[in-house]
């Protein structure tokens, strides 16, 4: 129930791109940051995520977040002893202005490589102004691809590879990514599955069918839904993380983080939890939406 509570207020909440970032503090408040596993950190705010990935080759950076954000991204980078300039490789969640708004900015200050999901391309690249919901103006700094990811892509850099899985649905390129680490105090040869939930929410004003005369959001979307939960399922997960501090319960796990240790993260129940309430939340509001098309 409390996890169902924290989704409609997410929906309501932050998913509308209308709504201001500073009506959210916790998307700008910094957070201390902290490490996951032994070359994962988190380094974003207190609910919009952003990873730091190091390895011997340099790093890479999962989400700009807001225009704002890259300051606060930084400070965190450079408060856990690394360098801004060893960032590599610019990845993302999806192409929504609280994941991707500060991408141009990064870009421009460490020469990082930046790499994003084929049908996210045109939105980053145009600044928003192609995403199916909320074009045609712009909504952040344009930013250039320099790699188009594919579903099942790998990125790597140094001993350090991630996969992108294409979770579509929120955005058209909406991406999961996975990897493997070793949590401190594990045996040397026991590494763990770590999933990066890109979104499974339905935002207000998503049309999943066509109704009364207006078209889908986008040709698939329903479909495309409804193959990212048949992804999730069958994701091996132990970390289980996402785009939002929220999707994963961070702020409760951190303050339990003094007695538990690295540990804490752990948590595969958890993941199968949150895939199975927001697979119901999907299907009912895809049911709901086709009872009122079906209306005249």
């Amino acid at each position: 129930m409390r996890r169902l509570v924290l989704v409609l207020f997410f929906v309501l909440a932050v998913s509308s791109l209308a709504a201001r970032a500073d009506d959210h503090p916790e998307w700008t408040t910094p957070l201390t940051p902290f490490r996951i596993a032994d070359n994962l950190y988190y380094v974003g705010s207190r609910d919009l995520a952003s990873y730091l990935i190091t390895t011997p080759r340099g790093d890479i950076l999962i989400n700009s977040n807001l225009t704002s954000s890259p300051p606060q991204i930084r400070h965190s980078v450079e408060q856990l002893g690394f360098h801004w300039s060893d960032i590599k490789i610019l990845l993302i969640s999806h192409a929504h202005f609280d994941h991707a708004s500060g991408s141009a900015e990064i870009l421009r200050e460490t020469h990082a490589k930046y790499m994003v999901m084929d049908a996210d391309v045109p939105v980053v690249e145009s600044g928003g102004a192609k995403d199916f919901a909320y074009g045609p103006k712009p909504q952040y700094p344009a930013a250039h691809v320099d790699r188009i990811l594919h579903d099942g892509s790998t990125v790597t850099l140094g001993n350090a590879t991630l996969t992108a899985h294409k979770t579509a649905g929120h955005t058209r390129g909406c991406t999961t990514w996975t990897m493997r680490v070793h949590v401190p105090g594990e045996p040397a040869s026991q590494l763990r599955n770590v999933v990066i939930v890109g979104s499974w929410y339905v935002n207000p004003g998503y049309r999943l069918v066509a109704s009364h005369g207006k078209p889908a959001s986008y040709p698939g979307i329903a479909a495309d839904y409804e193959h990212a939960f048949v992804v999730f399922s069958a994701l091996p997960c132990d970390i289980f993380l996402g785009a939002h501090g929220m999707y994963f319960d961070m702020l409760a796990k951190l303050a339990r983080m003094p007695r538990q240790g690295d540990r804490v993260w752990i948590d595969p129940d958890g993941y199968r939890r949150a895939v199975a309430e927001s697979k119901a939340a999907f299907a009912e509001e895809l049911h709901k939406q086709q009872a009122e098309a079906s209306t005249r």
